[in-house]
């Protein structure tokens, strides 16, 4: 009987020894100098990255592959500024309004950088339909909430940064700094998103389901009928009378 079950162990035995011998050759592939010296530099990609399919959304000098929503070539208040995406809430000269990709995506891994300004206020906001009918991003798109701690609506549990805004609290607590930067990671596969802050879980929803059109029919949103109803679509930034600056949007479609 022993003879029998030695082909079964030695099978399991290899594909646990290969499935940690790949782990390890990751691990070694993005632990090396040469990543650490090229990580150095913002607005870029790591060869490895390229490997994975990443690519950017900002390359840090141009505002291409963005537009301001409904409002292609307008001369709008975001711009480039140090390498930062910087939304420019002060100038009223310019065109205020969120700004949105060119192309529409639907299973996807973001990843970006951002810092908002004292007691300020923005979003990301994602599946977003660019209708002349529409107004803003907000009223197709669900939202990342970003959110400064010295807001006076932080201690709102579902207004904290992180939340899938109005909806849910933090799954796992996560907070920020004033000033500082934070990483948000968004991944969307069929509808079914999850968001992390500073790799941190804090929200997971899908999108395909009954309980989120009945979350939907309970909140203000109700009386949007485009909100919430797509898996795919433009992912936009927020601008909401604060500044806030954004670096390192990278993307990967899955």
């Amino acid at each position: 009987m022993r003879i029998h079950f030695l082909g079964p162990v030695i099978s399991i035995f290899l594909i646990v020894a290969c499935k940690n011998d790949k782990q390890k050759q990751e691990s070694e592939t993005w632990h090396t100098k040469k990543v650490a010296l090229e990580n150095e530099t913002h607005n870029q990609l790591l060869d490895i990255e390229k490997e994975q399919g990443w690519e950017l959304l900002f390359d840090g000098k141009t505002l291409n592959g963005w537009h301001l929503y409904n409002a292609p070539g307008a001369d709008l208040a975001w711009e480039v500024k140090n390498g930062e995406l910087y939304c420019n809430a002060k100038d009223e000269s310019k065109q205020q309004g969120d700004l949105v990709t060119d192309k529409a995506y639907e299973n996807y891994e973001l990843i970006l950088e951002w810092k908002i300004s004292s007691r300020g206020n923005s979003g990301i906001f994602i599946n977003v339909q660019e209708k002349p009918e529409l107004g803003a991003a907000w009223q197709s798109g669900p939202e990342y909430q970003i959110l400064d701690p010295d807001h006076m609506d932080h201690d709102v549990a579902v207004k904290k940064s992180g939340c899938l805004y109005a909806f849910s609290p933090q799954e796992n607590e996560a907070d920020t700094k004033s000033g500082q930067w934070n990483q948000t990671r968004i991944k969307q596969v069929d509808g079914k998103v999850e968001f992390y802050l500073n790799g941190t879980l804090t929200a997971v929803q899908d999108f395909t389901t009954p309980e989120w059109q009945e979350k939907v029919a309970a909140t203000h949103f109700k009386n949007h009928p485009e909100f919430g109803k797509y898996t795919q679509g433009k992912i936009a930034l927020q601008d909401w009378y604060f500044e806030v600056w954004f670096r390192n949007i990278k993307i990967r479609e899955l």
